[in-house]
């Protein structure tokens, strides 16, 4: 079943850049798909129109049954319930702790205390950190931030899971550490779009590979590397 389809999609900027020309791509429940491709590829106009921070010109991108083309401001917030994301910077509150920082995520949907308290453990212990619920962000490394970023997005129990950069500002080591975590929450379901320049978190995973060029679907791998692909 596809979970995102992406059809005859356009994308012209003001500034007269053509970020995405005729794409079309379906993603289907369960996917681990990298999007990769050089600076300027439009890689991540696409990556934003899945959650709606972009729109298209022209197409229909449909995500977990939602017309994300023609979705009005207002109902945003029906597509945010259904996907998570993850950015290159983590976007943590630093005056919250860690268990507040997933808290939160709920916590704006007026839920009871229990089940916040239960889905938020439930989370942390699965990214690793239930030894850090009452540490802040300043008191943790990179990685330890991006799995609380990481248990943030998921902590509402999405559908699809969209990662722009997430491994960016880490080192190899801790970079593999975190598609570890990603790998497993996608073994429990949840599809995973992740874009990345990282060469070798790609060849080493082994998943499906779109490479995305000049605004256009140059080539799509069922198990690629990133070798194949750019070159």
């Amino acid at each position: 079943m596809d979970l995102i389809r992406v059809k005859n999609v356009e994308k012209q900027y003001k500034n007269g850049v053509l970020a995405l020309y005729d794409f079309s791509i379906s993603i289907s429940k369960g996917d681990f798909v990298f999007v990769i491709g050089p600076s300027g590829s439009g890689k991540s106009t696409f990556i934003k129109m899945l959650y709606r921070e972009e729109k298209p010109d022209k197409g229909e991108i449909i995500v977990g049954g939602i017309n994300v083309a023609k979705l009005k401001n207002r109902k945003v917030y029906k597509l945010r319930k259904k996907l998570g994301v993850v950015f290159q910077d983590y976007k943590l509150l630093p005056k919250l702790t860690v268990y507040e920082n997933v808290a939160f995520a709920l916590e704006v949907f007026a839920l009871d205390k229990k089940f916040i308290h239960k889905q938020v453990m439930k989370v942390l212990e699965l990214v690793g950190l239930t030894n850090k619920v009452k540490q802040y962000p300043n008191q943790l490394s990179g990685g330890e931030q991006q799995r609380v970023a990481i248990a943030r997005a998921i902590v509402n129990g999405p559908k699809i899971l969209i990662c722009d950069e997430p491994t960016g500002n880490l080192d190899p080591d801790t970079s593999m550490e975190i598609m570890k975590v990603l790998e497993n929450i996608n073994k429990l379901g949840t599809t995973i779009v992740m874009a990345t320049h990282d060469r070798d978190i790609v060849d080493k995973m082994k998943k499906r590979v779109i490479l995305i060029d000049e605004g256009r679907l140059v080539k799509d791998y069922e198990k690629g590397s990133y070798y194949d692909k750019a070159n």
